[in-house]
């Protein structure tokens, strides 16, 4: 083979590399169009339930965010905006998960992700169509203490929060190891670290200990602040 046919065999196949480079998703090209805006929608998801929920919490008479979830925040006259929250944010999670099928595609936890955030997010709808009972003295002329009975929307209020919780725990454990694998230890370890609030917030609630509502709406907040997060990353093309 002559330098001439070797020189033009070496040119073909950097042309063919570079346009198998070109044609492959990269973050710049997965997170434009369509695909931003549903990323962007993940990313204003947890911005917006924090606010709307400590808002309330902070000005609804009688509630005490040490004693009440947020989820009781959907009873009495004002609950409709509670309700509104879950369904809204819900919604925006759901909108996340079909962006990050994209952003993540060909990438470790590129299946699993999205399908855990979908969950997460029809879990909140969920939670926001079946309302939480009442108790422990909110809204305001309910008897102090838990409830005697359950009725059956806080019943599956209930059942809706578990599975988004652990939803929530597995997204951000699979979202720290990819981002384990390649290489990026802080944001592993952010990820990481969210799900372990989640698991200790939520744990610490259901065992009864003081400000166990405080420490569960910390957790889930750590939860869905990794999603977001990772959306916006993505949104920005990182």
């Amino acid at each position: 083979m002559t330098t001439t046919q070797l020189t033009a065999r070496a040119t073909a196949t950097s042309a063919a590399a570079t346009s198998t480079s070109t044609s492959s998703p990269t973050p710049s090209t997965i997170a434009s169009g369509p695909v931003r805006a549903l990323l962007a929608a993940g990313a204003v998801a947890t911005p917006l339930w924090t606010v709307a929920a400590v808002t309330q919490a902070l000005t609804r008479d009688g509630f005490d965010l040490t004693r009440h979830p947020f989820s009781m925040l959907a009873n009495g006259s004002l609950g409709w905006i509670q309700i509104i929250n879950f369904l809204v944010v819900g919604a925006l999670f759901i909108a996340a998960a079909a962006g990050l099928r994209r952003a993540l595609h060909g990438g470790g936890g590129g299946i699993w992700v999205p399908r855990l955030v979908r969950v997460v997010g029809v879990g909140m709808v969920a939670a926001g169509v079946f309302v939480a009972d009442p108790g422990d003295g909110f809204p305001t002329g309910t008897p102090a203490g838990r409830p005697e009975s359950m009725s059956w929307h806080g019943t599956l209020h209930l059942v809706a929060g578990s599975v988004t919780f652990f939803a929530l725990i597995a997204a951000c454990l699979v979202l720290g190891r990819r981002f384990g694998r390649a290489a990026d230890r802080r944001s592993a370890v952010a990820c990481r670290a969210a799900a372990v609030a989640v698991v200790l917030g939520n744990g610490w609630a259901m065992s009864g200990g003081p400000a166990g509502s405080l420490t569960l709406a910390v957790g889930v907040i750590a939860g869905m602040g990794c999603v977001s997060w990772v959306a916006a990353r993505y949104r920005r093309g990182l």
